[in-house]
């Protein structure tokens, strides 16, 4: 049971494991024989003999590799596909690595518990139930199992009636594909046992729809997966660069939250960096958001020196850029809205400025330029005889900067027009 616990948790920390040893070169003596005893069990289990070193190592560091931190705080719903990636989803690691047959089937029953969401096809419709070919599991485990000619019976008491059909079975033909629960395992003669009774899965699945679904359902590890076995030069880094979900900006965040990481505490499996207390400023997410403000700053310049140019589009293109890295900076703001009014755009300038001046009250050009736009717009309203919206743009101009002598001039001229206008009628 010891040496059961000690290969999942290989299994699952294999990855955190191999950073802590890297970490750990200085500390550990015995470094070069555990990382290379590591890379070994993750590669190939060891059948016959545990490694004496690594349990030694994982049994050392049990309290912070089972320390309730690790654990997700809250089970993602997975009844919600997402269609637009919140992160890359991507194929099983092992569908990539030459692992046999026989192992990866018996990988399978050990890991598969009673409560995983797994699909498959319906191959045999009998009186007592239903035979299924399993493809894939669907809900907390996520493999790709088909070639691996898994069956699986959802017998009839586990087969809700539907509707009119006297025969609840009567519903199922042979090739429909079937999402179902977990029941019953039994480990030793490989055999499984499915339910399409929501009942049948955790709390957090039950929202969870069973029984017949179409091929749009499947699960996009899988769909993935069968691209990678139609054609062998996909590698997982192909794959990868190419999945949407690893462009998003918010990715590190979503996963962060789905496992139940801090990015405030430390999650770590070294004692010295578990006792140290770091400022708020030495966390990720202080340093990317300085990351992304120097370098938005610099697409700024860059665009900047577009404008001189009069090289308009590229210099939009860059001030648009630095806003989908930082999207309240406020320099590019200014320099879009700059651009704006230079094309004439004169409410979207009017739009970027005041956003900017949102972000910085201070901000000496986003509140001298909106003066001198909101004035510019003013005029551009007399011209339509909007009187009475020019005259709320130069109060608004005045209210910004009351020594800003265009703002009063203006508002002056068109008090005394519209006063003239009055006494016309």
């Amino acid at each position: 049971m010891e040496r059961d616990l000690l290969r999942q948790s290989v299994s699952y920390h294999g990855e955190n494991l191999m950073l802590l040893l890297k970490c750990e070169q200085s500390e550990n003596p015995d470094f070069k024989r555990v990382a290379a005893d590591l890379s070994k069990t993750l590669n190939q289990r060891d059948k016959e003999e545990g490694s004496p070193v690594l349990e030694q190592f994982i049994a050392r560091k049990a309290d912070l590799l089972f320390a309730p931190s690790w654990k997700t705080s809250t089970p993602a719903d997975e009844s919600v596909r997402i269609v637009s990636e919140a992160h890359a989803v991507m194929p099983p690691l092992e569908q990539f690595m030459e692992v046999c047959f026989e192992e990866r089937r018996e990988l399978f029953y050990r890991d598969v518990e009673r409560g995983d969401v797994v699909i498959g096809r319906i191959n045999s419709v009998r009186d007592f139930g239903l035979f299924i070919t399993l493809l894939c599991t669907a809900g907390g485990l996520e493999r790709d199992i088909e070639d691996l000619e898994i069956k699986a019976l959802c017998p009839l008491r586990c087969v809700p009636s539907t509707g009119n059909h006297d025969d609840p079975l009567s519903y199922y033909q042979i090739g429909d594909l079937l999402r179902a629960g977990v029941k019953g395992i039994d480990r030793y003669h490989e055999k499984l046992t499915l339910s399409l009774y929501s009942s049948s899965l955790p709390p957090h699945l039950d929202k969870v729809k069973l029984g017949v679904i179409s091929k749009e359902d499947l699960p996009l590890h899988y769909t993935r997966g069968e691209k990678v076995t139609a054609d062998s030069s996909q590698t997982y880094e192909k794959l990868l660069e190419s999945s949407l979900g690893l462009s998003n900006p918010l990715n590190v965040d979503y996963l962060l939250g789905k496992l139940g990481v801090s990015d405030t505490q430390t999650p770590s499996l070294m004692r010295g960096l578990q006792s140290k207390h770091f400022k708020e400023d030495d966390f990720a997410t202080a340093i990317r958001k300085k990351q992304s403000v120097s370098w938005a700053l610099k697409c700024v310049k860059v665009g900047v020196g577009h404008f001189k140019s009069r090289r308009y589009v590229e210099a939009m293109n860059e001030y648009n850029k630095a806003l989908e890295i930082d999207t309240n900076n406020v320099e590019a703001l200014v320099a879009r809205g700059a651009l704006y009014a230079t094309k004439g755009s004169l409410m979207k300038a009017i739009d970027d400025f005041e956003l900017a001046l949102e972000n910085c009250p201070t901000h000496r050009n986003a509140k001298k330029y909106l003066c001198q736009t909101l004035v510019e717009r003013g005029g551009q309203l007399e011209e339509e005889e909007k009187l009475v919206t020019a005259e709320g743009l130069y109060k608004r101009a005045i209210v910004l900067d009351n020594t800003f002598q265009g703002a009063a001039e203006a508002l002056e001229k068109l008090q005394l027009r519209i006063q003239i206008i009055y006494f016309v009628m």
